[in-house]
């Protein structure tokens, strides 16, 4: 499965972007990689799910992720994360702080895309 591609659900359209399971280095890269296909549509448009189990968490991670969040901001319609717990707790509320945004945070990706799809 691709890390960043567009998938449909109940006829929505949404944007997964899979970080689950990567080293810093592969989130950098899947994040230049999501930033170059988020900035290519138009504001206020994107479904967003995120999946962020067992990523590896750093100060890193914490950086490329809250600027990352920061610059989805005028394409982001409605957003939903999956996968923080422990330690990404503590980074979800410091890039919600940090960004200004709501992000819905679901235990399984399905829940994540029920939610998306009644937006």
């Amino acid at each position: 499965m691709k890390r960043v591609q567009f998938i449909e659900h109940k006829g929505k359209k949404m944007l997964h972007l899979d970080f689950s399971e990567c080293k810093v280095a592969e989130l950098d890269a899947t994040i230049e990689e999501a930033k170059q296909v988020i900035s290519g549509q138009p504001s206020d448009s994107l479904l967003v799910l995120t999946d962020v189990t067992d990523t590896e968490m750093s100060r890193e991670t914490s950086r490329l992720i809250k600027d990352f969040t920061a610059h989805n901001k005028p394409y982001v319609t409605a957003s939903a994360v999956v996968g923080v717990s422990g330690l990404k707790k503590v980074i979800y509320d410091a890039v919600i702080r940090f960004s200004g945004r709501h992000i819905a945070t679901f235990a399984t990706v399905e829940q994540a895309k029920e939610w998306l799809a009644d937006r």
